[in-house]
This record gives structure tokens, sequence and C-alpha cells, in this order.
């Protein structure tokens, strides 16, 4: 019994949120100078540099911050309408 409850929870928790984490590593990869993007922290910009492990976004003329590729959530374009 304990075996069935560790399946269901596996494939209804566990694999999904793997395969969403995915995704999302495939995103942020394919990401390139240019995109507009959405940082975990709310904040919109223009990536302006990519290296190994940040991205330099400009969030305004001029202002110009480092924050590491994990922090970045979405691209513009996958953002809602609106949001």
């Amino acid at each position: 019994m304990l075996v069935v409850v560790f399946a269901i929870m596996y494939f209804m928790m566990i694999r999904p949120q793997q395969k969403r984490q995915k995704e999302i590593q495939k995103m942020r990869e394919s990401m390139k100078v240019g995109d507009k993007v959405v940082t975990a922290g709310g904040i919109h910009g223009k990536i302006k540099e990519i290296s190994d492990t940040t991205f330099l976004i400009e969030i305004a003329e001029n202002v110009k911050i480092r924050v590491d590729k994990n922090s970045v959530f979405a691209s513009s374009n996958d953002v809602p309408a609106g949001s």
C-alpha cells in the first residue's frame, strides 16, 4: 500500500515539477541579448549582456543591473497582458 501511495505522489507531484523545471531551464538557455525579461522579484528589463551565470539587464535608460540567471522568471513575451 505504501508503494502505491508513493507512486501516486510521484506521478501527481514530483514528475510534473521536474518537467516544469526542465522547461524553465531550456527557456533561460534560449534567451539572447535584446529579449525582454521579468525577474523573480518583478523587475522588467531588457537583456544587454549574457555571461555563464548572470544576465546584465537594462531596467531604464542607462540603469543596468546584474542578476543571476536563476532569478529570471520569464521573458516578457510569456507574461499575459495586464500582468
